[in-house]
């Protein structure tokens, strides 16, 4: 007999991916199509179960950090086996999860042009030691499905006229109306190909090796899905939409994150979580603010957003030694429901990001901002505004120089200054993630950019593993001493119930020059004030001003600092951090 639970499951299951595909695809067998994904997905119906909704996957103990496969090379040894042996030797206590940036065979653009989604690039090693860090920390890994190589069997069989490939690529005509078409590139949209049935002109986003895909052929979805199952039956647990919100394309809008974009996050998790309830999914749309947080949808899109607007200000804040922008961005942004969180973080692969600063800082701000992370040894992308002309995208500069010094100039702060902005990221609501060479304070890397010719190699150093166990042994190098200052920082903050990604968040207001902000536990038995001097002055701080509870002890969680007068001050040192507590029992 049916066991009724499976039965239920199931029913629901269809049910809802019906719903969304209806709205995609209005033509389209609804109820055998939804069927062929659920055998994809679920071939055995008694691995299929309701989700439950509006539940945090998440923890305060929760740290990913990015890297790519082959940041750490040890010679004649995979470099993923290499990057498993780090991560199990120094942060086995200190992080949970690990995104992998693609580890595909591609042929450009650092690994986002694949060539075979389903299999490992030969150079970082198999699906053997993917499994192998999927068994001991949480994995995460992108689902790059905007394009994919020009060198994928797909476009081969499209430029061969053959199928399914000959259909699964989207396709314009120079008489379309593309000027409204948003883009983070620079070069032409439409490239011409030669096929058996004429000359075609297929849409590329990003660069003429990345051909976008096109999801109004649901065989191509119906593919996508067969990639993500194979992901999770390797241990994928956390799954980044990269450049989602680029995926549908009319001619005559913008072609960003139109209705059917969104449909189609809400499906993807429909998807994943039947078969996978505790999976994640995190879109990666680097866009303005208010844009951004609509991927969270009716709490039914991504479980979380990159919190893509707080490196350009946190970055700005500490060129300025203000915290306005900061303050007032923050006071802005809704808190997240139970079941969503924000991803923060400071630094990745890419660079600092300033679409998302738009609206939130001046132009002038920004261009200040650039002509200063210009000046510490930092490059600038540029995008194609849709009436002509460019701007400004993205800063390509390591986080590690981009802390150098302030607008008057470098000082020597940089590691102290490092570390606040660190700091400030891993008190915030939400999830941090912390780049690898954030992690050792890794300088830019002028030599890679002018091997790759590409501006954000800058930060895509590759270290030699002997040579970095030896500088992280030597406790007065810079990469020792950044190291084990983020991993004090860590090692507090997963013990407070008050650094919940979901726990209560208040802005406080102390003046431009400390940013400041109250967590607040879920149970209201821990409080948290994050304090933080922005700038390279003292600060004073009554204690008065922050409205301590009388009757609790307070004590700093990252120096033991026990303040029993609160009519006393707090003296902040240039870019020091105080996390005020009143509950030292904490997990």
């Amino acid at each position: 007999m049916t066991d009724p639970v499976e039965h239920t499951a199931i029913s629901e299951y269809r049910f809802h991916i019906e719903n969304h595909l209806r709205i995609i695809y209005p033509d389209l067998d609804h109820t055998e199509f939804a069927q062929s994904l659920i055998d994809i997905m679920c071939p055995d119906a008694g691995e299929c179960r309701t989700p439950e909704t509006h539940q945090n996957h998440w923890t305060q103990r929760d740290i990913i950090m990015i890297t790519y496969g082959d940041s750490l090379l040890t010679e004649g040894q995979p470099p993923l086996e290499t990057l498993l042996n780090f991560a199990e030797t120094f942060l086995q206590d200190t992080i949970n999860g690990i995104h992998i940036l693609p580890f595909f065979p591609y042929s450009s653009d650092d690994g986002f042009s694949i060539i075979d989604y389903q299999q490992v690039n030969e150079k970082l090693g198999d699906w053997s030691h993917i499994n192998a860090i999927a068994k001991q920390f949480q994995l995460m890994s992108d689902l790059v499905i905007n394009h994919c190589s020009s060198q994928s069997r797909w476009f081969e069989q499209f430029k061969r006229g053959t199928s399914p490939g000959k259909d699964y690529f989207f396709c314009a005509t120079p008489e379309d109306d593309i000027s409204k078409v948003v883009r983070p590139r620079t070069n032409e949209l439409l490239q011409l190909i030669e096929t058996p049935e004429g000359p075609r002109y297929v849409w590329c986003t990003f660069s003429h090796d990345q051909v976008d895909l096109n999801f109004a052929n649901p065989e191509l979805l119906k593919e996508i899905v067969k990639i993500i199952k194979l992901y999770l039956d390797h241990g994928v647990r956390i799954f980044r939409l990269d450049a989602i919100a680029f995926i549908w394309k009319v001619p005559g809008t913008s072609c960003l994150s139109l209705p059917e974009t969104h449909e189609i996050v809400r499906l993807l998790r429909t998807l994943i979580q039947f078969v996978s309830p505790k999976a994640i999914i995190i879109t990666e749309t680097n866009i303005p603010n208010r844009e951004n947080l609509a991927y969270f949808g009716n709490s039914n899109e991504a479980h979380a957003i990159y919190n893509f607007s707080l490196p350009p200000l946190l970055v700005n804040a500490m060129l300025r030694g203000s915290c306005q922008h900061l303050k007032t961005w923050m006071m802005s942004m809704p808190p997240a429901l139970h079941g969503t969180t924000y991803l923060n973080f400071i630094a990745s692969h890419d660079g600092i990001g300033l679409r998302p600063a738009e609206g939130l800082m001046s132009e002038e701000e920004i261009g200040e901002m650039v002509s200063m992370m210009e000046q510490f040894g930092g490059l600038t992308s540029m995008r194609s505004l849709a009436g002509g002309g460019m701007r400004p995208y993205e800063i390509n500069i390591s986080l590690f120089e981009a802390m150098k010094g302030t607008l008057d100039g470098e000082d020597e702060w940089q590691i102290e200054r490092f570390l606040c902005a660190h700091a400030i990221m891993l008190a915030l609501e939400g999830i941090p993630a912390i780049y690898i060479h954030s992690f050792l304070g890794t300088r830019n890397d002028h030599t890679a950019v002018e091997q790759t010719g590409r501006s954000r190699s800058i930060n895509r150093h590759r270290w030699d593993y002997r040579h970095l166990l030896s500088v992280l042994e030597d406790e007065s190098s810079t990469h020792s001493r950044v190291f084990q200052g983020l991993c004090h920082l860590i090692n507090v903050r997963i013990r407070q119930p008050a650094f919940h990604p979901n726990a209560t968040q208040f802005t406080l207001h102390l003046g431009d020059s400390v940013f400041a902000f109250w967590r607040q536990s879920m149970n209201r038995q821990q409080s948290i004030f994050a304090i933080n001097n922005i700038t390279n002055k003292e600060q004073i701080i009554p204690l008065s001003d922050i409205n301590l509870i009388g009757t609790d002890s307070w004590v700093d969680l990252i120096s033991g600092e026990l303040y029993s007068d609160l009519h006393g001050d707090l003296v902040l040192n240039p870019y020091q951090v105080i996390w005020l507590t009143n509950l030292l029992d904490h997990d």
